[in-house]
């Protein structure tokens, strides 16, 4: 293979045999699909989109881009792709930290695990090289207490991604974590793990291999010319970005102002205490540490630390502007000790931060509307928050029905329009009667309710690369599939999202381009978005789904919004129609001349 960027090595996992099998890229792949999200996505494709989820053949891919590890800013991180349990769809989700990083150093492209392993094991990875070792001593431990043995065996110079209780008991929404807090946290990546018996995947490997440049002077210029665009960046500029400065948590204020915030599992979309969970107060208050991730000058993420309450003392990372929404406005909860604790219950056990507090939200409307029988949850009830966290990762209690997500677990209630999903995966924190290009986001994203596979808030918030009105419906179709596009590509180098707030299809043509030593144009990045796209929508057809899929909450398009948003519903149809003739697509599906033209077989 002669493309610069890529180590040329993969390694083929079979948990049930134990046996470990290498090959190389294939190289038109690689041209087609970049690395990371698309490469993973063809790894999974070919594996077969009909099968069950829960099947030992199943395919779990750990997938690098051609940019992972490198002198490339914001370039440390991984895709995890499977068949997601909880939402029947094909799923990629990133983690950042330093495991992607030291993966590429270690020789590797992509770990592809099938099969399940006849007790726990964890894989060990170093200089080219992959064995699995027993892993029944950690079995039933945290994250944090694994990811310390696992240090202590191992030594320095590694990274360690691993499942907690959750991904053992099969949680659907369960995550893999690395290094004690970043998350691969939609879609179920954890359950699948869980499901194979795979505890965590140990990474040795320093920056002496980093990956070089195929054209070191062109590469020169393309780093010179990202790395500006983000350091001047009003948003991301180190110590004066607002990504900076407040981590995501910076729109936590903004979003409430436009009446986006959703309260109380979305019966309203403001919430009157959201000052007191804000990046601008948590930075104030409880902040001591801004760590950040491989060759990233942001430093987006929120080291706190709780300073009195029941949980004084606490220190974790981080403090994002999700989780501080679907933990607090979502159910009326504005004490920011509860939500850290919450946080880090999902980093120990590992479940997404997204999901429980959608999970927690609509069994306290379950709970107030009397769905249930029992005691169930108050709005606002801290204690009892963090107490059915715990459950819902021991699958004990209420817990064993939360345990399958917000919709399966509302629908088990009889009452299946209480729980906020798209394809079974739970909103994040931009209602769409607020801000219209995340409802056609939601309802069209390849993995289930979605604000990342295309961020509109971008232009609708920040206005980048242009300013558009978040309440007018209009244009929002072909403004989501420019995104898509653009996005699924930098997923696949794959580049931090953060990137895209300051680099666009040009300064991403250029770094690939100088790292790989193919020639690309900025419409050969979105023509590559646009094939990666579709590719998924293929794999999800195949798998059942099609328009009808292609939903949201009756909520979002009936019961109007408040404050800013105020008698504002989303107007889906009107824009799934936009959408589908800028996709090309037949009602959610794409048809053959798609496929054709976009040379996907």
């Amino acid at each position: 293979m002669a493309l610069g960027g890529y180590a040329n090595h993969v390694a083929r996992i079979d948990l049930s045999s134990g046996a470990v099998a290498y090959e190389g890229i294939n190289e038109d792949d690689a041209r087609l699909y970049i690395g990371a999200r698309g490469l993973g996505v063809k790894y999974l494709y070919d594996n077969g989109p009909t099968m069950d989820p829960s099947s030992p053949d199943n395919m779990l891919a750990l997938v690098n881009g051609p940019l992972t590890g490198s002198e490339a800013t914001m370039s440390g991180r991984m895709a995890f792709v499977t068949k997601s349990p909880l939402t029947g769809t094909v799923v990629d989700s990133h983690m950042g930290g330093w495991s992607a990083a030291r993966l590429r150093w270690a020789g590797f492209d992509a770990l592809l695990f099938t099969g399940k392993a006849e007790q726990p094991v964890y894989a060990y990875v170093a200089d080219g090289a992959i064995e699995l070792r027993p892993a029944e001593d950690l079995w039933g431990k945290g994250i944090h207490e694994t990811v310390s043995i696992l240090n202590d065996r191992h030594g320095d110079d590694l990274s360690v991604m691993a499942i907690g209780q959750a991904g053992e008991n099969q949680v659907l929404f369960a995550a893999i974590v690395n290094e004690n807090d970043r998350a691969a946290g939609r879609g179920g990546t954890g359950a699948v793990a869980g499901m194979k018996n795979l505890k965590a995947v140990v990474v040795k490997g320093d920056r002496s291999t980093m990956p070089k440049a195929a054209d070191r002077e062109k590469w020169k210029i393309a780093h010179a010319t990202a790395l500006k665009t983000i350091l001047d960046s009003e948003v991301t500029g180190p110590k004066t970005g607002g990504l900076s400065l407040y981590g995501t948590n910076v729109l936590t204020n903004v979003v409430n102002a436009l009446g986006g915030m959703g309260t109380r599992n979305s019966q309203t979309t403001t919430f009157d205490r959201a000052e007191a969970l804000s990046g601008e107060t948590i930075r104030e208050t409880i902040l001591v540490e801004e760590p950040t991730c491989h060759a990233c000058p942001v430093a987006c993420k929120k080291e706190v630390e709780i300073k009195d309450g029941p949980y004084k003392g606490l220190r974790m990372e981080s403090f994002e502007y999700e989780p501080a929404w679907s933990l607090g406005a979502n159910c009326d909860n504005d004490d920011a000790g509860v939500i850290a604790k919450v946080i880090d219950q999902c980093n120990d056990y590992g479940m997404d931060a997204i999901e429980i507090g959608n999970v927690l939200s609509m069994y306290m409307e379950a709970t107030e509307k009397e769905y249930i029988s029992g005691p169930g949850l108050a709005w606002g009830d801290g204690a009892g928050m963090v107490e059915l966290a715990e459950q819902v990762a021991m699958r004990q209690g209420p817990g064993e029905i939360l345990g399958d997500g917000t919709g399966k677990a509302a629908a088990a209630f009889g009452h299946p329009e209480i729980a906020m999903v798209v394809k079974g995966q739970a909103v994040p924190a931009y209602d769409p009667r607020a801000i219209k290009g995340e409802g056609i986001g939601y309802a069209t994203s390849n993995r289930g309710a979605c604000h990342l596979r295309g961020y509109t808030p971008a232009s609708e918030i920040l206005g980048i690369p242009v300013k558009t009105d978040p309440l007018a419906w209009e244009g929002k179709g072909p403004l989501l599939k420019i995104f898509q596009d653009l996005h699924a590509f930098s997923d696949s180098l794959d580049l931090c999202k953060f990137s895209a707030f300051s680099e666009g299809a040009a300064e991403y043509a250029q770094q690939y381009e100088a790292i790989v030593g193919i020639p690309i144009s900025e419409d050969d990045v979105m023509t590559t978005g646009e094939r990666i796209y579709n590719l998924e929508r293929r794999f999800n057809n195949l798998a059942g789904f099609d328009g009808k899929d292609d939903s949201l909450p009756e909520r979002f398009l009936k019961e109007p919004g408040t404050g800013a948003a105020a008698n504002s519903v989303c107007e889906l149809d009107e824009m799934k129609a936009e959408y589908y003739e800028a996709r090309g697509w037949d009602d959610g599906v794409v048809p053959a001349a798609k496929l054709q033209e976009l040379s996907i077989s």
